[in-house]
């Protein structure tokens, strides 16, 4: 079968969160902004035509983006016991930035735990453990190599604001056991749907990031946060294919991505 009949009729679920000034975001990056810098008739051309252009300013770890490797070390040490200071310059990173992702287009779980919980959303500051995983992949295989998605439902909580970022409730999301337990499957990449692919307890806000610790620092396995899963938990989808290319901002520890999953 050819790879064009194979996409014929596929539905396509875009997967990323739409940018805008003021959406939720963690405190700990700096905000996108978006400014229409140029408007139509500031300057107009000999044959009447003009041109509007925006300016567009924001960190790379707001809205859907994938996490480098490079973003978190443990003790000065990055993935591979690289010491940070050695790749590390006002220009960004020499190694382990977001330029080194490799485009993903392939298999893709997504492990549906709120269903599994009977639940269209987990309650905030639920920690999703290794059992709830297992719970929630049945009979479905995870290979290595693979992405693995994490529903929690949260997404459909994304034009809250407030509550969507957990600082004061808390927010599903992997603990510990559950880092552990993904990372035993040498998956490509993990997601979900949360700012922080972590358990955050409430109160607690962005305090400690073990589960960031467990995959960019000891298994070297890619996060990609603040997915927009609504559609794909809905629609009761296991397994698709992926496709994920974040920006390839040189020298970055993130940077936005707009997923699509191809059902």
């Amino acid at each position: 079968m050819s790879l064009w009949k194979a996409l014929e009729g596929a539905r396509v679920l875009d997967l990323a969160q739409p940018l805008r000034t003021g959406m939720p975001q963690s405190p700990n990056h700096p905000p996108f902004r978006m400014t229409l810098e140029r408007r139509h008739g500031d300057r107009v051309r000999p044959d009447g035509g003009s041109a509007a252009a925006e300016l567009i300013v924001t960190g790379g770890h707001v809205g859907t983006h994938v996490d480098a490797l490079a973003h978190v070390s443990q003790d000065g040490l990055l993935h591979g016991g690289r010491p940070a200071a050695d790749v590390m310059s006002h220009e960004g990173f020499s190694a382990l930035g977001i330029d080194a992702f490799e485009p993903y287009v392939g298999r893709c779980v997504l492990l549906d735990v709120a269903a599994a919980h009977g639940v269209d959303t987990l309650p905030p500051g639920y920690e999703v453990t290794a059992g709830d995983l297992a719970r929630a992949a049945r009979d479905v295989e995870i290979r290595e190599g693979d992405a693995v998605l994490v529903g929690t439902g949260w997404s459909r909580l994304w034009p809250s604001g407030e509550d969507f970022t957990g600082l004061r409730d808390g927010a599903p999301g992997p603990g510990i056991g559950a880092a552990r337990w993904l990372a035993e499957r040498r998956p490509r990449v993990v997601g979900g749907e949360t700012i922080a692919f972590e358990h955050v307890r409430p109160g607690r806000g962005h305090a400690t990031l073990p589960v960031h610790r467990i995959m960019l620092v000891e298994a070297g396995i890619n996060i990609v946060e603040t997915m927009r899963l609504a559609d794909l938990l809905d629609a009761g989808a296991r397994e698709f294919v992926l496709v994920l290319n974040p920006l390839p901002i040189t020298g970055a520890t993130g940077a936005p991505v707009r997923p699509l999953a191809l059902l």
